[in-house]
């Protein structure tokens, strides 16, 4: 039976750097989730209220992590377009400058979100960012003025990212339900095993 274009094209890339790169991919995805949850909900919340301010501290954390996974995502890019490119250099079609532009602007979103996240906390309040509990040092100077520039960035940056990354889920609609499916596979399976 002849595979499909899709167990082809997953089958090259079990093996390849593109494996890890779709391992960080998930990671990430995992916390743009809890990001925009997080971020959406405490927004909406008074400033009085007992789990605002952890919220906060959560959130700018996971933000952390985020700008970390970027720049281990980026390294691993770069060795598999070294990889692909060095073999074959890419065939400029019309889809393919399409894909470029669509990963360039969700690659642009995952560095400016957080960016502007940083510029609206750090102008707020100096030494205001924490990892988990440790400070870290301020990329921006504290200053009121920047405080609404940073939070309109912010709040509209972060808004079009959730709309291009709508867009890149039903481009790869039929990518992401196989994954969807082998992952709901793979939870069955433990669960099975974990009963047993």
């Amino acid at each position: 039976m002849p595979m499909s274009s899709l167990q082809k094209v997953t089958k090259s890339r079990a093996n390849s750097a593109f494996k890890a790169l779709m391992s960080v991919h998930w990671w990430m995805a995992a916390c743009y989730f809890v990001l925009f949850t997080t971020g959406t909900f405490m927004s909406q919340l008074p400033s009085e209220f007992f789990i605002r301010s952890p919220l906060y501290d959560f959130h700018k954390s996971i933000g952390t992590l985020v700008m970390a996974l970027l720049t281990w995502r980026i390294l691993i890019l770069l060795r598999v377009w070294w990889r692909k490119y060095t073999k074959r250099p890419p065939k400029f079609t019309p889809e393919w400058f399409k894909t470029v532009t669509l990963h360039t602007s969700l690659y642009v979103f995952m560095w400016a979100v957080p960016i502007t996240g940083f510029l609206l906390s750090n102008s707020y309040k100096s030494n205001n960012v924490k990892f988990f509990g440790l400070p870290l040092p301020d990329i921006f100077p504290q200053d009121s003025a920047m405080v609404d520039l940073g939070r309109n960035l912010h709040f509209w940056l972060a808004y079009t990212f959730l709309a291009f990354i709508i867009l890149h889920i039903v481009l790869q609609w039929k990518v992401a339900k196989a994954m969807w499916r082998r992952f709901l596979g793979t939870i069955k399976t433990r669960f099975k095993f974990l009963a047993n």
